[in-house]
């Protein structure tokens, strides 16, 4: 269970947080989260899709990683086989909390930083410090801050634009069915995708609406993402013919 606490640079001052990559940190995972603060960086290397909220309706956007529930492809080695690390990968143990604080007399929700201390990038001993002896901020955590910020304002506009691109019938579901290799057979439930077809057809008007509001960027950043399925079957093919030679050479 997550145990989060308000950061400070006097109770956290070692704070410390490993920033490799691997299974024992969490990166096992088929998709993350993603936010249309990102796309622009996104597309150029993960398939973003959308899929539904089981708890509240909503659309949530996601770049996929893997074909398997803990299956990343871009994870090799202790690295993230990418230029551009998606922002909810990126945080680590952090996020952003909510205090109330009154202000001439109004209360005020303020954003401020929390860490989870029970994650497994957390360190005392190992890893990038969090603040600087005299009690300032490392750049580090001058970036994590950043990431967070964009996470918290793609996270309301997202909500935002996906439902707008709902009202306008363009979000379909699709059936990810992919042969891998003769034998290899993978798919994923519940995807969503951009219907291309559908957003070609709409009239000038629709498309001016979505234009305005900024969503339409969006929606052509996310069909642009799809081009990036060939990279994820390339790969996952590359390890299928790995796991296949170690199997062969361990049998002579």
């Amino acid at each position: 269970m997550p145990r989060y606490e308000m950061l400070n640079n006097i109770a956290h001052r070692d704070l410390r947080v490993a920033t490799g990559f691997g299974p024992e940190f969490g990166d096992a995972v088929g998709m993350v989260p993603a936010y249309p603060s990102e796309f622009a960086e996104l597309q150029r290397e993960y398939p973003i899709f959308l899929r539904k909220d089981p708890d509240t309706g909503g659309w949530q956007s996601v770049a996929l990683l893997g074909f398997e529930q803990h299956e990343n492809l871009f994870l090799q080695d202790g690295r993230w086989n990418a230029s551009y690390l998606p922002g909810a990968a990126a945080k680590g143990p952090f996020l952003i909390g909510f205090q109330e604080n009154r202000i001439d007399g109004s209360l005020i929700q303020e954003a401020v930083l929390h860490v989870d201390l029970d994650h497994p990038r957390v360190n005392a001993m190992q890893g990038e410090p969090v603040f600087l002896p005299q009690g300032g901020n490392t750049p580090y955590l001058d970036h994590i801050a950043g990431v967070l910020r964009g996470i918290h304002d793609g996270h309301a506009f997202g909500a935002e634009m996906f439902a707008a691109l709902d009202a306008k019938g363009l979000i379909q579901p699709i059936t990810l069915d992919v042969q891998i290799a003769q034998e290899h057979r993978v798919g994923v439930n519940g995807l969503h995708a951009i219907d291309r077809d559908h957003l070609a057809q709409l009239d000038g008007p629709a498309l001016a609406e979505l234009n305005r509001a900024g969503y339409l960027e969006g929606a052509y950043l996310m069909l642009a993402s799809l081009h990036n399925m060939r990279r994820l079957i390339a790969e996952k093919q590359r390890r299928l013919r790995t796991q296949d030679a170690a199997s062969a050479a361990g049998r002579n």
